[in-house]
């Protein structure tokens, strides 16, 4: 179960108000899970809205609503990370949203800060441990860059967009020249160049080349639920930690979207965004990918459930995307490859 470190009355709707429409919606898509399938029937059955996607990377998918421009046929875009949907706000292409459905059950920490877009799906980026090998794992970020953990660590490259919006995170939270310490530190106590995604990172712990790792949490749910190669077989000897439980709490970072620009089916648009805050939709990202809902009080997998209670922190991710620049900056100056 996820706590925020501050608490707040969230005002929570029991179901989407699904009211029968008619046409299409033309969705653009960087999320790559087949789980998603069920998301898009179901609304298509209680709407009567056909769901026309096409999908993509996010800078793909980006760079072709800005060539489309006033004619793109795009109504909502969908990615991960906060990074990716600041990116698109900041290129003009979505467009401000008022829907009380989703200021009531969506925390204001994961919205825009023009309710441009809204997180939809949560996960915790922490820290992992081998067991047999760490008898005091660190029990914060900053402690990564201790030099107990030298040559211990493994972690992605700067230009993931997870370690991007960690980083910006820290800048938030305590500011550039903790960040930059902290950087610099993780680097020098890296067991390893960066490579590989999150799922390698924990790989290094069960093959013995590193001693810690940062991970989202979902690539961890998922291999207790399901065999993943190289993590499952040894993943009793992994341990883990919500970093920053006394203080700031554990970082999260999101999935989302928002109503493009100029979307041509503007009120499907809106009534999409609507249904992915609903309990239904909420409780298919959970079970689909191993995910926290981000709306309160809906049930997560058994896979996560073992993950435990933590504290979240309930740090604006608007406010901590405006320091992507400067994040990918102090990456570079550190030399973080």
């Amino acid at each position: 179960m996820m706590t925020t470190a501050a608490t707040a009355a969230i005002a929570v709707a029991s179901a989407w108000p699904a009211i029968a429409q008619e046409g299409e919606l033309n969705l653009y898509s960087s999320r790559h899970y087949d789980t998603d399938e069920q998301l898009y029937s179901d609304f298509t059955e209680q709407t009567g809205i056909t769901i026309n996607r096409i999908e993509g990377d996010a800078d793909e998918l980006m760079a072709r609503m800005e060539a489309e421009g006033a004619n793109s046929p795009a109504d909502v875009f969908i990615t991960v990370d906060t990074s990716r949907l600041h990116r698109a706000s900041e290129a003009g292409l979505l467009q401000s949203v008022e829907s009380e459905v989703l200021e009531e059950r969506i925390p204001a920490q994961y919205q825009g800060e023009d309710n441009e877009w809204f997180g939809f799906s949560l996960r915790s980026r922490i820290i992992f441990y081998d067991k047999n090998d760490v008898e005091n794992p660190p029990q914060t970020y900053a402690a990564l860059a201790d030099d107990a953990y030298e040559g211990m660590i493994c972690i992605r490259s700067s230009t993931n967009t997870y370690n991007q919006t960690l980083l910006a995170s820290i800048i938030e939270n305590q500011g550039e020249e903790a960040a930059r310490e902290w950087a610099q530190g993780v680097v020098e106590n890296m067991a390893r160049d960066p490579q590989g995604g999150d799922t390698d990172q924990l790989r290094g712990i069960v093959s013995g080349e590193c001693d810690i790792a940062v991970s989202n949490t979902y690539y961890f749910a998922r291999a207790i639920a399901e065999q993943v190669d190289g993590v499952s077989d040894g993943i009793d000897q992994i341990g883990w930690v919500f970093p920053n439980q006394d203080t700031t709490g554990a970082h999260m970072n999101l999935s989302g979207g928002g109503v493009a620009v100029n979307a041509p089916n503007r009120e499907n648009a809106v009534a999409f965004l609507e249904y992915l805050a609903s309990d239904s939709a909420q409780q298919y990202f959970a079970a689909g990918n191993n995910e926290y809902p981000a709306v309160a009080d809906v049930e997560t997998t058994e896979a996560v459930d073992q993950l435990g209670e933590f504290t979240a922190d309930d740090v604006d991710l608007a406010a901590v995307a405006e320091h992507l620049a400067t994040a990918q900056q102090i990456f570079n100056e550190v030399g973080w490859e």
